[in-house]
């Protein structure tokens, strides 16, 4: 997943401070030029076969999952691109600016998720799982003058 992350930061898509900026914005990221997105069919599996097990076991990276960040690289599954799930992506980017790392931000997170389940956890429960999906936001939501590969992150 690292592996992952760093891809993001050089080939995610740029978001530009209209929409996406705002949300991101108005959840507390402190640098959402920062902020890569990726639209992928399916999010990333850890290549470790005993992490990919527990993250999929924990409900991390179940099968109802349709939005993964690491760091500034947020995965949004095709179709899934709505305001509420950004929000909650960004929320997350939040965290992890919090935490200064994601090498800090992740064992506790890790084991929240452990602990009291993905649903239950409180840094989920703190990016705002609840609510309703809100509209779905198409291709203006990246900067078009930073292309990349589509669902490249």
């Amino acid at each position: 997943m690292e592996n992952a992350r760093g891809k993001g930061k050089r080939r995610g898509r740029r978001i530009y401070f209209d929409i996406t900026g705002a949300v991101a914005h108005s959840v507390g990221v402190m640098r959402p030029d920062l902020i890569r997105i990726a639209e992928v069919p399916r999010l990333p599996l850890p290549d470790d076969p005993d992490l990919r097990q527990a993250s999929q076991a924990t409900g991390l990276l179940g099968p109802n999952m349709v939005g993964l960040t690491l760091g500034y690289g947020v995965y949004v599954c095709h179709g899934h691109g709505t305001v509420r799930l950004l929000s909650h992506e960004f929320r997350h980017v939040y965290q992890y600016e919090q935490a200064g790392s994601i090498a800090a931000f992740l064992p506790v997170y890790l084991q929240q998720i452990v602990t009291f389940g993905y649903n239950n956890a409180p840094m989920a429960r703190g990016a705002g799982i609840q609510g309703s999906p809100g509209p779905r936001l198409t291709g203006e939501w990246f900067d078009p003058s930073h292309p990349s590969e589509p669902g490249a992150l």
